[in-house]
């Protein structure tokens, strides 16, 4: 039987060395359970050829023991009738059926033994199933969690602008645009009001002063 135990692949003590360096451990307990459905199959198969083994041992000895009280009586009645050699006889078939209901007496303990061994380590493997697989529920469940919180975590990067800043920024745009729209519409009243071009002033002093704000104002655009 300890030989059966040695055969399995995945024990729970090398499970949960296993366990403590695996990057997915629901995979591996999985694997655990599938090995241990298996074991548990074939040990049932085990079981069930060491009960019909053990029945048959036990018919064995029980036949042998009643032939041994069947020789047992005839031999008295031969010893009562006078018939002493056909006691012998019977007494000599008594002894080689006690030595055989011996024999299978043994035999019949041994597997009797080996049977109630083999029910303990069936019933050692269910358990060991059994609480694995609520261990594997356990850790499923915190790989989701792992999972849900990897999402979340991303989606995060989203949230993570300076939204007032965007908009103090587009403030300073918009401002701009309205301060340049006025500044037009007061040059334009300006030119239709008549108070824009003075008569005192030279045009060549005026078209100086307009150079030199076209040359500022492509000075700026270079920067």
């Amino acid at each position: 039987m300890s030989v059966f135990r040695r055969m399995r692949d995945i024990t729970v003590a090398s499970l949960n060395e296993h366990l403590e360096q695996s990057q997915d451990p629901v995979k591996l307990i999985d694997q655990f359970l599938v090995s241990t459905r298996q074991d548990i199959g074939e040990a049932e198969k085990l079981r069930h050829q060491y009960a019909s083994h053990t029945r048959q041992m036990k018919q064995q000895a029980d036949q042998a023991a009643a032939m041994v009280n069947k020789r047992e009586e005839q031999a008295s009645m031969a010893l009562k009738a006078g018939e002493e050699h056909l006691a012998k006889l019977a007494l000599q078939e008594k002894i080689l059926h006690e030595e055989k209901m011996d024999q299978y007496t043994e035999l019949y303990t041994q597997s009797a033994a080996a049977l109630q061994e083999l029910d303990e380590q069936i019933n050692q493997l269910k358990a060991e199933y059994q609480n694995v697989y609520s261990k594997r529920q356990y850790y499923y469940a915190r790989m989701q969690t792992i999972q849900l919180q990897q999402r979340m975590n991303q989606r995060g990067n989203y949230s993570g602008q300076n939204v007032p800043g965007m908009f103090n920024k587009l403030d300073d745009q918009v401002s701009d645009l309205e301060y340049e729209a006025q500044s037009l519409r007061e040059i334009r009243r300006m030119g239709q009001d008549g108070s824009g071009l003075s008569g005192n002033m030279s045009s060549s002093a005026l078209d100086k002063e307009l150079e030199r704000l076209k040359q500022k104002l492509n000075n700026d655009k270079k920067e």
